[in-house]
């Protein structure tokens, strides 16, 4: 008899394809094998997979899928190599806007490791539903090679294409926490394929449950493009996700820098308080970071003038304020003490992000909840 509970091992927020503002180029498949490596956040004796069409206006056909533990680069420790089936059948048409969740494959998967998922895309999929920037790669190359221990001929993209997430059959009660939030929480700024974003140091120190990472780059609170906003995912991408039992949130940069608009301060705080006002309606727990600092920030088209003061004030509320069960100063940690509006320069990665030392000081300060207390800051 199979005890535990399905939850949440792996998450990853996609976005619409057809957006006006892309940070990556949209893709589109034939007859083509898309290769994934998924790094887990928790393990479980069984796992299903999650796959997306939620933005297309056609069917979807998943002509083969398999899931593997990753042995290096693109190939898959053969001896681990399952089939995933949905419904019984490897084939799978799936609808327009649809999304669909696997059967279980039998696969005992740890925390914190690799996992491989191939998709054999026959038919022309339009362009696909992806993540910019996951933090790990995808490899792409023509005809089904589900199967094979190392793809032919195939070429990497750093985007990821219609896979939402892994379920793991873990133990009954294991709390899992989404990181919901920007770049700060993506990992924009850290090391590619290194597995050191912020959230990953938070799995570190985690002795109980693990943080799934919904982090989106370029992602705002209040205002759609760069993924749906903040509040308009809010549902799916925290409430939907299996044993959510806490969130963390990490938003505000975009807001107040992006196509040369600032966010007022009261309207930034509003939303801040009924992204709150949900967790708690939901039963959960939510912990809010404060703003880091951006006046490095050299890409075109920031207000970085107009958005540095209102941060200073939005900041001032987030330390006072009660709506949230914590707020862990994220930008005290990271700030350059002689210029606040700075990234320490031993933390920075391009004026607005931070490097893999950065994201381990920002997540030192973070005093994750679990069920059998909180975790406090790293010594």
């Amino acid at each position: 008899m199979t005890t535990g509970q399905w939850v949440a091992g792996f998450r990853m927020a996609t976005m619409n394809p057809a957006e006006a503002i892309r940070l990556a180029e949209p893709r589109r498949f034939a007859d083509e094998t898309v290769r994934q490596v998924l790094h887990l956040a928790g393990g479980g004796d069984q796992l299903r997979v999650r796959l997306t069409n939620r933005y297309s206006d056609r069917e979807l056909v998943i002509g083969a899928a398999r899931i593997a533990a990753r042995a290096h680069g693109a190939e898959i420790a053969w001896e681990t190599d399952r089939a995933v089936r949905f419904g019984g059948t490897t084939t799978v048409r799936i609808p327009a806007r649809g999304e669909i969740v696997s059967d279980p494959v039998a696969l005992p998967v740890a925390a914190r490791t690799d996992l491989v998922l191939s998709l054999y895309l026959p038919e022309d999929t339009g362009l696909a539903a992806y993540a910019q920037l996951p933090g790990e790669s995808a490899w792409v190359t023509t005809g089904d090679h589900t199967a094979a221990p190392a793809l032919p001929d195939a070429h990497e993209v750093t985007s990821q294409f219609f896979v939402t997430g892994i379920d793991v059959l873990a133990p009954a009660n294991t709390p899992v926490l989404v990181a919901f939030g920007d770049s700060w929480f993506q990992g924009a700024g850290s090391t590619h394929g290194a597995n050191r974003r912020s959230v990953d140091v938070l799995n570190e120190r985690l002795a109980h449950g693990w943080v799934v990472n919904q982090g989106i780059g370029g992602n705002r609170l209040l205002t759609e493009q760069i993924g749906e906003s903040g509040l308009a995912r809010f549902e799916r991408d925290v409430l939907a996700v299996p044993g959510v039992a806490g969130v963390l949130v990490n938003f505000g940069v975009n807001d107040l820098i992006l196509d040369e608009y600032t966010t007022p301060a009261d309207e930034l705080i509003a939303g801040f308080t009924e992204l709150a006002r949900r967790s708690h309606a939901a039963g959960l727990p939510v912990y809010a970071n404060t703003i880091g600092p951006f006046g490095g920030a050299y890409y075109p088209g920031l207000a970085v003038a107009t958005g540095l003061p209102v941060r200073r004030l939005v900041n001032a509320w987030l330390r006072g304020t009660d709506v949230f069960d914590g707020v862990f100063d994220v930008a005290a940690a990271v700030e350059d003490p002689a210029r606040p509006d700075f990234i320490r320069p031993e933390f920075d990665s391009d004026g607005m992000h931070l490097n893999d030392a950065g994201a381990r000081a920002m997540a030192a300060v973070m005093a994750v909840p679990t069920n059998q207390g909180v975790l406090g800051p790293a010594a």
